[in-house]
């Protein structure tokens, strides 16, 4: 896990989000390989080796996507280096493409299908539900395994930053909490009002 992922992360418990506390066990340059991870709110913690960090719940993701590096980055729009875009079910596939599409931007892997050792290019989390403060993504992408189930979405509109893009697998969500940008049968883009 990217040290400085902990400050985008909140506690899985149903309180007002509030910081985590990051304890390194052992770290490999700016990734912390084994750990402790807590709340200070309610006493959440966990524990974590392989840098992969279980808040608890998270299903495995089912199946592939048929989304595209060069798709995600033309939806996400993003310009330039810096902050975070999660990927969260079967989208996690994508990441070892999307590294050099999305140069200087930090991944984050939420319930991936694969479990990953040392030298993952991006951060590995585990969770029922999407465990990142408001606006703390430049992006989330949804794998066609999530992108219909109205939960997730509104997480990652909640997650992204105010004007920034959602995207997903299948028809376009019809919520509230976002604005579609473009859709069709098969992959839809949306930003979170």
């Amino acid at each position: 896990m990217f040290i400085e992922l902990t400050d985008h992360l909140r506690c899985p418990a149903d309180h007002d989000e509030a910081y985590l506390v990051l304890l390194p066990d052992r770290s490999v340059g700016r990734d912390v390989v084994a750990g402790h991870l807590g709340c200070p709110v309610c006493g959440w913690n966990t524990s974590f080796t392989q840098g992969q960090v279980d808040f608890g719940g998270g299903t495995p993701a089912s199946g592939d996507t048929a989304l595209s590096p060069e798709a995600v980055h033309a939806f996400l729009g993003l310009g330039g280096p810096g902050g975070f875009v999660a990927l969260v079910g079967a989208a996690t596939g994508l990441i070892p493409d999307l590294v050099p599409v999305l140069r200087g931007i930090h991944l984050v892997a939420i319930n991936p299908a694969f479990q990953v050792g040392e030298g993952f290019p991006g951060s590995v989390l585990r969770s029922a539900i999407l465990p990142l403060k408001r606006g703390s993504m430049r992006g989330v992408v949804l794998g066609a395994d999530v992108a219909s189930d109205a939960g997730w979405v509104r997480q990652a509109a909640r997650a992204t930053l105010p004007g920034l893009r959602i995207c997903g697998e299948g028809p376009a969500p019809d919520l509230a909490e976002v604005e579609v940008l473009a859709s069709s049968a098969r992959a839809w883009v949306a930003k979170n009002k």
